[in-house]
């Protein structure tokens, strides 16, 4: 119990020190008209209340994701709680308030154009069909799995395709209809909903006389059942995304760019809602092992239940939380995943139409837009779930080295301490780049299959290059702004 209070405070310090920090280098301006009135369309562009919006941003980022991530990553150890905490405060809540603030200060653009505007327009492109391809992903995995779990809820003649089409029907309504229609009526509901169960895991845990075996007295070695063919390093920091750092994070981010209603705000809406997310993710990693008994006893659960995480879920809420829990968690592993896929969609709406430069106050044109990605989507769901997985587990981490390396761009231009996200980004590359290689080909992660020595000599290499191009631009940029002193 004692490491899990030490974690929560750190994460909480983190928000107030190191943010706090974070929010002086970025400079926000309390005077500076924002989005959300300096081109207010009552679409996308509308002002909200901050806890509206911090709500609607931690459901955005938020989702299944720490819980599940979280259960599926303490299996390998102490070290879990230590990447919640450090990803969290140092990597993940930069990455997404300097994201999302940058596209406060560009008028609500959408990611692709954020990194297009500091890495330019090929870099752009390839961010482009990136973030599209990821979305669409998200968007079909996040219509199946809430279909299929509806389905075995409810009477047979109400199957998973019943469930799947109503589904995406509500998700075609939260794109087109205005942001503060749905979105911002029932988000905040599911947000607080969300967070309530993670409160009550937390207060069942430190009150009920709960046993938290977390194992650091033994030390950080891999707790694993795979052992050393699933290492620490990099396969448990993709495990645990959400609750970390998630390249998700910065498509959704500029949704709330344009609602917010004050730069002040910002690190409540983004830097708060990534916190909350890493307090999430913590309370369900330790729940995992308190509630199992241990790391090997957690393992065994998992391989007894098909490595569901949601069936692990259930069962804590119902017996910490009795039948309300119970209630909790069914609208936990339906309601987030489905909170997740809706806004995918509107993301993805708002990036084809930025790219392209096509207004979306008039509902045709944003149904225009819309049409092909509901028609990709439909292909995609006919996909069989383990492909679109095995892709969608790197494709997000690789979004976040794209967008840590803009920001880090952005803040070397306007002469900004730029190491605060140039060292996540070095680290990210290195991770990510690691990952792709060593992960086994055909499995589940689907990677290149290298050595694990190969890999991270790969990732090593790749986090240098980039890192050598960069200062080579910054050195350029200082000796032209020299020149032109």
């Amino acid at each position: 119990m004692t490491s899990f209070l030490i974690a929560l405070a750190a994460l909480v310090a983190g928000y107030f020190f190191y943010g706090s920090l974070v929010e002086k280098i970025f400079k926000t301006d309390p005077t500076r008209p924002t989005p959300a009135s300096a081109m207010a369309d009552g679409i996308d562009f509308v002002a909200m209340p901050t806890w509206k919006v911090y709500l609607i941003q931690f459901l955005n980022i938020a989702g299944v994701g720490p819980i599940f991530g979280a259960i599926m990553g303490v299996m390998y150890g102490p070290a879990a709680f230590l990447w919640i905490v450090l990803g969290t405060i140092f990597a993940g809540a930069v990455h997404d308030f300097i994201s999302g603030m940058i596209s406060v200060r560009l008028g609500g653009k959408s990611l692709p154009e954020i990194v297009g505007s500091e890495l330019g327009r090929k870099i752009k492109m390839i961010m482009s069909i990136f973030t599209c391809v990821l979305l669409v992903m998200v968007i079909a995995v996040f219509v199946r799995t809430p279909a299929n779990l509806l389905a075995s809820l409810t009477p047979e003649h109400l199957d998973a395709t019943f469930w799947a089409i109503c589904i995406f029907l509500y998700y075609i309504l939260a794109t087109l209809l205005p942001v503060d229609k749905l979105i911002g009526n029932l988000y905040p509901v599911f947000g607080f909903a969300l967070l309530f169960m993670a409160v009550g895991i937390m207060g069942y845990m430190m009150f009920g006389g709960v046993h938290i075996p977390d194992g650091f007295s033994e030390g950080l070695f891999n707790r694993h059942p795979s052992g050393e063919a699933a290492p620490i390093f990099p396969m448990m920091c993709i495990s645990i995304a959400c609750g970390a750092i998630s390249g998700f994070h910065a498509t959704q981010s500029p949704m709330m760019a344009r609602c917010l209603n004050n730069e002040k705000h910002g690190r409540k809406v983004f830097y708060g809602a990534m916190v909350s997310e890493g307090i999430v993710a913590l309370i369900w990693a330790a729940a995992a092992i308190a509630f199992t008994g241990g790391y090997d006893k957690l393992a065994a659960y998992m391989a007894a239940n098909g490595q569901d995480a949601g069936i692990l879920v259930h069962e804590v809420c119902v017996k910490w939380l009795g039948a309300f829990g119970g209630v909790l968690a069914i609208l936990g592993v339906i309601a987030a995943p489905v909170t997740t896929g809706d806004t995918a969609m509107r993301s993805l709406r708002l990036i084809i139409a930025d790219a392209l430069n096509i207004s979306q106050k008039r509902l045709v044109k944003r149904l225009l837009v819309t049409l092909p990605i509901i028609a990709v989507s439909y292909v995609l769901l006919k996909v069989n779930f383990d492909i679109l997985w095995r892709y969608f587990a790197w494709c997000n981490q690789t979004l976040s080295v794209f967008t840590l390396w803009a920001c880090s761009v952005y803040l070397a231009r306007y002469r900004k301490a730029y190491l605060i996200t140039a060292l996540p980004a070095m680290f990210m590359t290195a991770l990510c780049v690691t990952f792709i290689c060593y992960a086994p080909t055909g499995s589940y992660v689907e990677g290149v299959g290298l050595p694990l020595v190969y890999s991270e000599s790969m990732g090593l290499l790749a986090a240098l290059v980039c890192t050598a191009v960069f200062l080579y631009w910054k050195r350029k940029l200082d000796s032209e702004i020299i020149v032109f002193d």
